[in-house]
């Protein structure tokens, strides 16, 4: 049974969907105003993890993901200069709507290359923040006329007193939270926590660059009303599976469950999970911290992105993770190393071993097992790495099995071919073999130095001469 773990409810919770064999899964995707950096990647990566069981495991799963290219501030709660706005700024654009839209396209393109160089499946809906006012301002209507919503000068709220368990799911203490601690003090505001479910053109943001006409005057959304408005749209008033970011829980997704309950009277999600922090030796990365890590710049230094996908499978998604780039260079030489397995597998025939459907069926049980354990993936890795060196599995019993085992590592074991030499490097090869064999350590090393300006590594093992292209 596969087992989650729901931030709701603090435990973990045997998945049970809401329609039999299907499951209904929204995760939040990015800002479209910079590049996500490696430790927002880690969240998609955890997300893509969870998405792989569930199909792993028979579930059709319908997989929407936003894209919020308007009306998220610089503060998580609703204060400050809209994004958008501040990325033209940064980048020297003009301040009009047209602006604005490519800048969000061309993140959004630099977002889903990223997917795709770490190997994770696009989700089957993608929506734009900007596509759904029309939805977003009619879950404002519902609140209002709920009466969980009120009218100031400046914005429509969410009055947060009014939702019994508004604290639930991030364990707030209420009475603890002082004005400003959760969003600027404003005229005619009634609690700290109570956020803006619309902005008019008011005060600070009279001049905001892309608004729309409401029921309340000219204005644009707040950040949580499009997640809320967007995932019951595509997925109904009940679904399965929320994922995100821990620095979700406090606001963001404390305030969709809110105006969740505040619109239709009940909950819509029934699982909650989000995945912890990418940390350096000195914190968190975060662009707030100036010290963020970008995928490119793992490649431009010539990793193999399915490197940081690897290492991130090293660590429970509730676990924090500290980067280094020693760390990440032990996560590349390791999924080498794992390539290299996999060629030899493939290539080398055991015939001489009996064919173990008893033992082969033992692994993928406790493959299944340490997957369905809240995607236990350290766990799924031992099992990986314990069904390679056992000497009494055929390799064609290996390999069928870690094809089916990377169904959800997602680090394209399929693909790895084996690698083929050019004439002229062999050549020097075969010369630098007889250097050594004369104990001439200089000629080797020049060979070896010739041997790397041709794209090709050579290393000496208890094995042999072992050649990696660089």
């Amino acid at each position: 049974m596969l087992k989650l773990y729901n931030t709701l409810t603090r435990k973990k919770e045997v998945f049970k969907p809401l329609k039999k064999g299907r499951a209904g899964l929204y995760t939040c995707g990015i800002t479209a105003y910079w590049f996500p950096h490696i430790g927002n990647l880690r969240t998609y990566l955890f997300e893509d993890i969870l998405k792989r069981v569930l199909n792993y495991n028979k579930y059709k799963v319908k997989h929407v993901m936003n894209i919020t290219d308007v009306g998220h501030l610089t503060s998580d709660a609703d204060t400050g200069e809209d994004k958008m706005i501040k990325a033209l700024k940064r980048e020297g654009k003009k301040l009009n709507e047209k602006s604005i839209l490519e800048i969000a396209d061309f993140y959004t393109k630099a977002f889903k290359k990223d997917l795709k160089n770490l190997n994770i499946i696009e989700p089957d809906i993608w929506c734009k923040a900007t596509e759904h006012i029309k939805e977003q301002i009619n879950m404002v209507k519902k609140l209002l006329k709920n009466g969980y919503a009120y009218k100031t000068e400046e914005a429509v709220y969410f009055d947060t007193l009014k939702l019994k368990d508004y604290a639930k799911l991030a364990k707030l203490n209420l009475k603890e939270l002082k004005e400003g601690a959760r969003a600027k003090k404003r005229i005619n505001k009634k609690n700290p926590t109570d956020f803006a479910l619309w902005l008019k053109l008011v005060r600070e943001h009279k001049n905001h660059i892309m608004n729309w006409d409401s029921p309340w005057g000219k204005g644009f959304p707040g950040w949580h009303i499009e997640c809320s408005a967007m995932s019951i749209k595509y997925l109904g008033k009940e679904f399965d599976i929320h994922c995100g970011g821990i620095d979700h829980i406090p606001v963001h997704h404390t305030n969709e469950r809110a105006q969740n309950i505040g619109a239709y009277n009940h909950p819509a999600v029934k699982i909650w999970l989000h995945g912890e922090f990418l940390v350096l030796k000195k914190g968190r990365m975060g662009k707030s911290e100036g010290n963020i890590i970008i995928l490119d710049s793992l490649i431009k230094k010539g990793f193999n992105p399915l490197a940081y996908r690897y290492l991130t499978l090293n660590a429970h998604y509730r676990s924090k993770l500290t980067f280094s780039w020693k760390i990440l260079e032990s996560a590349h030489n390791a999924l080498e190393n794992l390539y290299e397995r996999m060629i030899e597998i493939k290539t080398h025939n055991t015939q001489h071993i009996i064919h173990n459907k008893k033992k082969g069926e033992l692994y993928r049980e406790n493959f299944l097992k340490a997957v369905n354990d809240d995607l236990n993936m350290p766990k799924a890795l031992a099992v990986m790495w314990d069904l390679i060196k056992d000497k009494n599995l055929s390799n064609k019993d290996k390999y069928s099995l870690l094809l089916n085992f990377d169904k959800i590592f997602g680090l394209d074991l399929n693909r790895i071919k084996k690698l083929k030499i050019p004439q002229k490097v062999k050549i020097l090869i075969g010369k630098r073999e007889e250097f050594r064999k004369k104990d001439n350590w200089k000629k080797s090393d020049e060979l070896r130095k010739q041997i790397k300006k041709l794209g090709y590594k050579i290393e000496d093992t208890g094995k042999g001469t072992k050649v990696k292209k660089l």
